[in-house]
């Protein structure tokens, strides 16, 4: 005889079903299904568990006294059931690099929910730490809340671990239980790029097709930095570089193969111009020679297009790629140059692709490669670290709540200066209090010492609304971040983008399980001819799931790189859209499990590198469509 019994809790209330019992004969071999009826109190991942145990009964089953064993007479099973507030999340962070130097540095802001916030989904973190790098350490698997299904994506992944590396082991911070974590996720990155290697040596995009110029260019340069933690095959190396080397015109610059990943990039200049000064940069990190004849060529034609500095992304990249070639005349003109079309803001200090449209991606990216460009100088004076500290206050402030940036190129560019910046002002020494204040007067103090830098201190707080103010007294620098998350109801504004979605269900079906059938058009409505990457992503309804043989047909499509399912999501990646014809997937999803108040669904779509621009969602289903 088997009792099976909930355990109690105070996040959610489990409700028998009226003609359900909850003891039960089992006899050897046998099974037996329990229902109740569930309803979460609160947001986040529960744990619900139930027990089943064997006890004494005078009932006699299959005509048999039932059995109590001395072992084994209770299980209890524990699942995670995880619980989201309905609409679109959002999440506004807030950062600041403080570092005082005899006077209290203090900060404000403001927050303010909107008004059409989710009920009950607002909640709001602090964390301090003594190193503008400690966010990123603390995030390794997860510095963007995006996917990682193509090539590219993966090496995003990848190599801010190496630059968070080279940074601690530079700086004598370098534990063991810090090196074995990232030597873990670079060893796991750097087998799953080997996917994306095309038999000739270069490296694709999805891992099929022609190869890619800039992709293999940017696996050689990390992989190139990742060698003095883990092994690389060497072979492998050298036949990526042999094919990248043949990619070479005659002038010296290297021929596109593949697109470009972000499409902003594109200006004043060639895009091939940007590729070969990104080649070039890959090559010297690879500490190939000035004198090499390919990188010898490949500076004589960078050179002979210095004179259209229209593009202000290609003029930061071709700054660093001199600096790195030791160039200091041309790195000098350059930076010249980027000075006199800086935008500066209270004390801050970034540069924009254009007055007229920005890409926060870009500009973070752009930043960055002045930022380099700007530490390259040997010794560097107080003036060059002054300058280079507004650029790096300014991409603190852009950073996401798990340290990374925007999008992927950003993200890995803006670490390695980041790393590289804190290598050049590292200091042993000094000790700061941090004093935060709430708006309904609590305070809460850390404090950041040589001991303690990369601690993640982090501090759940009440007031999501309010001002906030923040003070750092002391002689150590301060890495302060308040992220404050929310759901909002789903935008569904059109901008560039959109989307439709129409649920067809067939109510007089027989089938045990109900069958939505999904079509969504994606539509691009912007004025490039085509755009970057796309991604849909539809979130299931709660109960249901997508069905095997829609998912194989999906992948099958036109248009269609990828499928991914994560979690409850379903990801298609996207070549791109163009400006003439909308695009239609279709997918079929299947009832597992019937809920109650069943609540809408999200469909969101976004171009992979610009996903922080006003991006159309749709909702989809409600308790009588399923």
């Amino acid at each position: 005889m088997v009792s099976v019994t909930p355990a109690l809790s105070s996040d959610y209330t489990l409700t028998p079903l009226n003609d359900v019992h909850y003891s039960s004969c089992l006899c050897a071999n046998g099974r037996k299904t329990f229902s109740w009826t569930m309803a979460p109190s609160v947001l986040g991942v529960l744990n619900v568990s139930v027990s089943a145990e064997a006890v004494h009964s005078h009932t006699a089953c299959d005509h048999e006294i039932v059995n109590v064993p001395e072992r084994g007479r209770v299980d209890t099973v524990t699942r995670s059931l995880l619980v989201t507030a309905e609409g679109t999340e959002k999440t506004d962070t807030y950062n600041w690099l403080l570092c005082p130097t005899g006077e209290a540095l203090t900060e404000e802001v403001e927050l303010q929910l909107p008004q059409n916030v989710v009920d009950g989904s607002d909640r709001i973190s602090l964390t301090v730490l003594g190193d503008i790098l400690g966010r990123a350490l603390n995030n390794l698997d997860g510095l963007l809340q995006m996917p990682y299904g193509c090539g590219e994506q993966n090496m995003a992944l990848l190599s801010p671990n190496i630059y968070i590396l080279e940074y601690l082991r530079n700086t004598g911070q370098l534990t063991p239980a810090i090196l074995d974590k990232a030597t873990k996720f670079l060893t796991s990155g750097y087998q799953r790029q080997l996917n994306y290697k095309n038999a000739d040596g270069a490296y694709s995009t999805f891992g099929q097709g022609l190869g890619n110029t800039w992709l293999t260019a940017f696996v050689l340069r990390s992989f190139g930095k990742a060698r003095s933690f883990i092994y690389i095959d060497p072979a492998k190396m050298e036949q990526s570089k042999t094919w990248l080397e043949s990619q070479q015109g005659k002038h010296g610059c290297f021929r596109i193969l593949g697109k470009l990943f972000n499409n902003r990039m594109k200006g004043g200049v060639t895009d091939e111009v940007t590729l070969t000064a990104y080649v070039t940069a890959s090559m010297l990190e690879l500490d190939m020679s000035v004198s090499d004849p390919v990188v010898d060529r490949s500076l004589s034609c960078l050179k002979n297009s210095t004179s259209d500095l229209s593009n202000t992304y290609t003029t930061a990249l071709l700054a660093y790629t001199f600096a790195l070639a030791g160039d200091m005349e041309t790195r000098a003109q350059l930076l010249q140059h980027l000075n006199t079309i800086s935008l500066q803001e209270g004390g801050l200090l970034h540069w924009s692709q254009s007055s007229s449209e920005t890409s926060p991606s870009l500009e973070v990216e752009t930043s960055a490669y002045v930022l380099l460009a700007s530490l390259s100088a040997s010794p560097l004076s107080t003036s060059d670290l002054g300058y280079a500290s507004r650029i790096v206050r300014w991409l603190v402030r852009q950073q996401n709540a798990y340290g990374g940036f925007s999008s992927t190129q950003d993200t890995v560019v803006a670490l390695q200066a980041l790393a590289l910046y804190s290598t050049r002002v590292f200091s042993r020494g000094g000790a700061s209090t941090v004093t935060v204040q709430s708006p309904s007067g609590h305070q809460y103090l850390f404090y950041v010492n040589q001991n303690n830098k990369l601690l993640y201190q982090e501090r759940a707080l009440q007031d999501t609304e309010g001002k906030y103010s923040i003070e750092v007294k002391g002689s150590a620098c301060a890495s302060v971040q308040v992220a404050l998350h929310y759901n909002i109801p789903t935008p569904t504004k059109s901008t560039t983008l959109s989307i439709q979605v129409t649920p067809e269900v067939d109510c007089n079906s027989k089938s045990l399980r109900p069958r939505v059938t999904l079509k969504l058009q994606c539509q691009y409505h912007g004025k490039e001819l085509t755009t970057n990457m796309i991604i849909v992503d539809l979130k299931m309804l709660s109960g249901f799931s997508p069905d095997p043989d829609s998912l194989g047909r999906l992948r099958g499509s036109s248009q269609v790189d990828r499928v991914d399912t994560k979690d409850d999501h379903v990801l298609t990646y996207l070549t791109e859209l163009t400006s003439l014809f909308p695009f239609t997937i279709t997918l079929d999803i299947i009832q597992e499990l019937p809920v109650q108040n069943l609540k809408p669904a999200v469909v969101k779509i976004y171009d992979y590198y610009r996903p922080y621009s006003p991006t159309p969602c749709r909702t989809f289903g409600s308790s009588q469509a399923s």
